[in-house]
């Protein structure tokens, strides 16, 4: 690949983490609760929650991998690794613990104050996420979570508190995966709704995703304001659906499918308008959702100006596995291998991805999650070996080249994850991502101990020679 564009000079290579996924600490300093602290493994793709805690039950997110203690030391091995950039998520319940506070919370401001202080030592920039699957809990009991209007209010004054306190920070995700909302199971973790069983369905995700879009374009407005020339979106669950056969049908279906589940949400946060599929989906589905004028007005002047997503696997669809209700099927490509929890593997798709974007939109794009989870194994010489994740990654990286050299604007590439932590999907921790490797078990035993896998060193090989040594 000696003959391909290099990245550029200033390419943001590093890791990424979420504060319910890394953190714990879930009761201190003020913390308030919030939709993933109730969750438990059995629970973790589930429509209904209980806003109670189950003494017999073990929730993963109390502990984590105690990130919010350990901070300082797991920086450090990031920056020996070569970090040039650390995505983690600021929790809004550190920051308002009811989510309608009066005043923030000023130990929870410290903390990720103190955060950004030690990327800074070490030359890591932040690329802050303000909200990544997470929702105060009082506000779901209060309001109904996403679904109500009230949030858009709530939301703006916590990410006012942000940029004004954390104002020299260039990079912000608004919210993580905001196209999450249209995948099954996902309405909790990303919307704070818990279904009741007269809803509908559609109609819910539709509301929840405007009033999520309308927030997410007052902060890049607010951006703007407190931290000019900052980088800031939503980001999207990048992945693109391919049709299960060249058969006509099959082929409209993959054009419906990712309209709907990525294009409607990519128009409003880069072009300020909804495309014309949602108020045709509006009008053929007797939908009502609520509006006003002047959400039209923050989406026209609250555009981002990058795109910030995940990759981990292309999808497929066919005419009989689109529903009317958003929900995704999705099928099996026979061309593809899977990984251990059977997501197929296609670093070819992460290349069609950046140029259908690109082509798309015409800014530059942040690939801020890509990786593998594995389970790895701790060896009696505590060291890990992990070439499956190695080979997993430098094959999309690889691709990522190969899309640079085809006029793909790439800032960056934060791998998921900068050290094991808890998976978002099950609440595991078996299914680990990082080159770091965390002694802590599915029921949250162990030392916590961190130990670098094989892959720790490759990645530092592979940020020192700015992707160009990949072996």
């Amino acid at each position: 690949m000696d003959n391909l564009k290099k990245f550029r000079n200033d390419f943001l290579w590093g890791g990424a983490i979420a504060a319910n996924q890394a953190e714990g600490a879930y009761d201190e300093d003020g913390k308030g609760m919030c939709t993933a602290d109730y969750l438990y493994p059995e629970i973790y793709s589930a429509n209904h929650v209980t806003f109670e805690l189950d003494p017999a039950k073990h929730y993963p997110t109390h502990k984590a991998v105690d990130f919010y203690h350990t901070y300082k030391e797991d920086i450090k091995l990031m920056a020996e690794m070569g970090y040039k950039c650390l995505r983690f998520s600021i929790a809004w319940t550190r920051i308002f613990p009811n989510g309608d506070d009066k005043e923030p919370n000023e130990p929870g401001l410290q903390h990720y104050e103190d955060v950004i202080k030690v990327c800074r030592q070490y030359g890591i920039e932040p690329l802050i996420t303000l909200s990544h699957t997470e929702t105060p809990a009082a506000l779901i009991t209060k309001y109904g979570g996403w679904k109500n209007r009230k949030l858009i209010d709530l939301f703006e004054r916590y990410t006012a508190v942000c940029f004004q306190r954390f104002s020299d920070v260039k990079y912000w995700i608004t919210f993580n995966e905001i196209n999450f909302i249209f995948q099954e199971g996902m309405l909790i973790q990303n919307a704070g709704v818990v279904l009741q069983e007269q809803d509908h369905m559609k109609e819910i995700r539709y509301q929840c995703a405007h009033n999520q879009l309308v927030a997410s374009a007052r902060a890049v407005k607010q951006c703007r304001q407190y931290i000019p020339g900052a980088y800031i979106n939503a980001m999207i669950e990048g992945s693109l659906a391919y049709p299960l056969t060249c058969r006509p049908e099959d082929m409209f279906a993959g054009f419906v499918d990712n309209n709907e589940y990525t294009y409607l949400f990519l128009d409003v946060m880069l072009k300020g308008k909804y495309p014309f599929t949602w108020y045709r989906d509006i009008e053929k589905y007797n939908l009502h959702i609520e509006t006003t004028p002047q959400d039209f007005v923050d989406l026209k002047e609250g555009v981002g100006n990058y795109i910030p997503f995940t990759y981990y696997f292309s999808r497929m669809v066919s005419a009989e596995s689109v529903s009317e209700d958003s929900t995704r099927i999705i099928c099996q490509n026979p061309h593809l291998p899977l990984t251990e929890w059977n997501y197929v593997i296609d670093p070819i798709g992460l290349r069609l991805v950046l140029n259908e974007f690109y082509a798309r939109y015409e800014v530059p794009c942040f690939i801020v999650e890509n990786g593998l989870g594995a389970m790895d194994v701790l060896e009696e010489d505590l060291t890990v070996h992990d070439p499956y994740r190695v080979d997993f990654l430098r094959r999309h990286i690889e691709q990522m080249r190969l899309a640079v050299d085809d006029g793909v604007d790439v800032l960056g590439y934060t791998m998921w994850a900068a050290l094991d932590i808890v998976a978002q999907s099950t609440g595991e921790m078996k299914k680990r991502y990082g080159f770091i490797y965390v002694d802590i078990n599915d029921d949250g035993t162990g030392s916590g101990m961190r130990y670098k896998k094989d892959g720790f060193y490759w990645y530092k090989k592979v940020i020192a020679s700015n992707g160009e040594d990949l072996e």
